[in-house]
């Protein structure tokens, strides 16, 4: 079972993709509002796959992938964003996200991003 930390500011969206996660074989143990949780919550919980908003406040997805892409160079995280963030998007995978998903989304393609992992 693959352990994910899901970061987004927004609580529904976390929930959402929470739920989404429970019918299959993905565990959630762990959620952050902004980057600097989930750096936290990165180190704590050593999650196998992260989902990472990339507009949050406090600190924003990229700069939160850039901290945990130092902590571990292995991480597995799948940025999530609305619609227009192309731009920022390829900043990420340049970073080292291993995927992106676009906001909103559907179950299927949450879980066949996350089962690439």
């Amino acid at each position: 079972m693959k352990r994910v930390l899901i970061v987004d500011d927004a609580s529904f969206m976390r929930m959402s993709i929470k739920n989404m996660l429970a019918n299959y074989d993905f565990e959630v143990v762990g959620e952050a509002e902004n980057g600097v949780m989930a750096i936290e919550k990165y180190k704590e919980l050593q999650p196998d796959i992260v989902t990472m908003d990339i507009t949050m406040p406090e600190m924003d997805g990229l700069e939160a992938l850039r901290e945990i892409k130092k902590i571990d160079p292995g991480a597995s995280v799948v940025m999530v964003s609305a619609l227009g963030q192309e731009a920022r998007m390829k900043e990420a995978i340049i970073y080292g996200a291993k995927g992106f998903i676009v906001k909103p989304f559907k179950e299927e393609m949450l879980i066949s991003a996350l089962s690439k992992l």
